[in-house]
């Protein structure tokens, strides 16, 4: 076993993004969007584990920079989703709880990287 999939942020991010997938498999937008959701929510576990693998300091500051960015671009996403009655109040409030949770996560680890 990788020392990243004991990470409990890596579990999150993983978890996120099967339920994003699921979330893609349910709604009609257009593909690109449904694409795009994909790629972000994929980011937040792929830069992580990547982060995870590097040897100093900035170097895995930058990917779990990366991965929260990309946290960020899921919201967004599915705050434009929501505004186009694509998903439903308690889906995208649930997504938001969650991601929320990963930023904060992901912001802590960055900001103990920076000392």
């Amino acid at each position: 076993m990788f020392e990243f999939q004991n990470l409990e942020v890596y579990k999150k991010a993983k978890a996120f993004h099967l339920e994003s997938k699921q979330l893609i498999n349910s709604i009609q937008p257009d593909k690109p969007i449904k694409d795009q959701l994909f790629r972000a929510s994929f980011s937040i576990a792929l830069n992580i584990a990547e982060g995870s693998g590097r040897f100093s300091k900035p170097d895995r500051r930058n990917f779990f920079i990366i991965s929260r960015g990309s946290v960020f671009e899921c919201v967004a996403i599915l705050d434009i989703l929501h505004d186009s009655n694509f998903i439903e109040e308690s889906t995208f409030n649930s997504f938001l709880k969650k991601a929320d949770e990963l930023s904060r996560i992901l912001y802590t680890m960055v900001k103990n990287l920076s000392a």
